[in-house]
């Protein structure tokens, strides 16, 4: 049978999913019509969309901002982050519903200024989760987001982990998720309905591995950090497999396409940017089973040998939940998500202003 693109193909003849990586409905409309089942927001990608096309974002800025003339520009920014999320829920509804609930969810991220405190992004998931059915929500996988997506899960919010990296943030995401749901079930709760995700944003392990090569004069394979975040990714699918754990595993951060090819024919999502949709589509990678494909021990030995933070992302034990929030690809994502945040909400300031 002969399929629209490479991507058509992969969602309908394997188990692997993927979801349109902002939240722009035209962009999700082009991944829908090539086989995505999803999307996912966050500020930053908020203020990318805004930047994008502001003009056609601007009479619902405004609307906003005159419903309700007392709230301050952050208010108001996370107003249009609700919007765009709901909208999308929307779009996506059909899927969520052909899928029975499986698929067809739209992400909504929580405050990253909260990544400390487990109470607020509780608080902020419950209520991002009664925004529509088919909503997901981010929370950080730093130690008090581990608190937030347990309690949150018991909550009956499904749970997207995001700022995660390694493998042993996922096995704690798991995990706690899986508390989260054994109190539901021993209160007699549902939980037909929960579909969490954990991501790996395997891009940015790619990405701090080489900054740290050039800061510290390092030479390896240039393949071995190509090829890092997808080692990362398969040993973790791995353990999750043979644990038999409910949460899904998802891959966020596109850089190069083993970031897709490397990961197809698992029983997983992938979010990808629309930029590489679009590259994908065109492409004429082969859609073939190569989830079970181990990386090259050869580039796993350099990795270990050069970058102390690829051991602790690698090995299950190789970080603590005490150590997440201080781990390097966390602090540095954290801090480029709070800039971005300001970003958007400068965006929005601007709109304010200028009536």
């Amino acid at each position: 049978m002969a399929y629209k693109s490479p991507l058509a193909e992969m969602t309908n003849t394997t188990p692997t999913q993927f979801w349109n990586d902002n939240c722009s409905l035209e962009d999700i409309t082009f991944a829908m019509d090539h086989g995505a089942v999803g999307a996912t927001t966050n500020p930053v990608i908020i203020g990318q969309v805004l930047e994008k096309d502001l003009p056609k974002y601007i009479p619902d800025i405004k609307a906003l901002i005159a419903m309700y003339p007392t709230f301050t520009e952050d208010e108001i920014g996370w107003l249009v982050n609700e919007k765009m999320a709901a909208d999308g829920a929307k779009l996506l509804y059909p899927a969520y519903q052909k899928s029975e609930k499986n698929a067809g969810y739209i992400s909504i991220q929580t405050s990253s200024k909260y990544y400390r405190n487990a109470e607020e992004l509780v608080k902020q998931a419950v209520h991002f989760s009664k925004l529509a059915e088919n909503i997901m929500v981010k929370i950080p996988v730093t130690e008090a987001g581990l608190e937030a997506i347990e309690e949150s899960t018991y909550r009956g919010v499904n749970i997207n982990a995001t700022v995660c990296f390694t493998v042993p943030q996922s096995l704690a995401v798991a995990d706690a998720i899986q508390r989260g749901m054994e109190r539901r079930e021993t209160e007699g709760l549902d939980n037909s309905f929960l579909h969490p995700v954990c991501t790996i944003m395997v891009g940015r392990v790619d990405d701090y591995l080489a900054a740290f090569a050039d800061a510290e004069n390092i030479i390896v394979d240039p393949q071995a950090i190509v090829m890092s975040g997808v080692a990362i990714f398969k040993k973790a699918y791995g353990i999750y497999k043979a644990r038999g754990y409910h949460t899904r595993l998802l891959a966020a951060a596109y850089r190069h396409h083993h970031h897709w090819s490397e990961l197809i024919g698992g029983d997983l999502s992938m979010t990808i940017p629309p930029v590489w949709i679009r590259r994908f589509v065109n492409s004429d990678i082969t859609v073939e089973n190569r989830i079970d494909n181990p990386v090259d021990p050869r580039l796993i030995a350099q990795l270990q040998k050069h970058f102390p933070d690829f051991c602790k992302a690698y090995q299950p034990d190789g970080l603590a939940p005490k150590d997440f929030t201080s781990f390097g690809m966390t602090a540095v994502t954290l801090d480029q998500f709070l800039k971005g945040y300001d970003k958007m909400i400068g965006i929005i300031r601007e709109v304010m202003s200028n009536g």
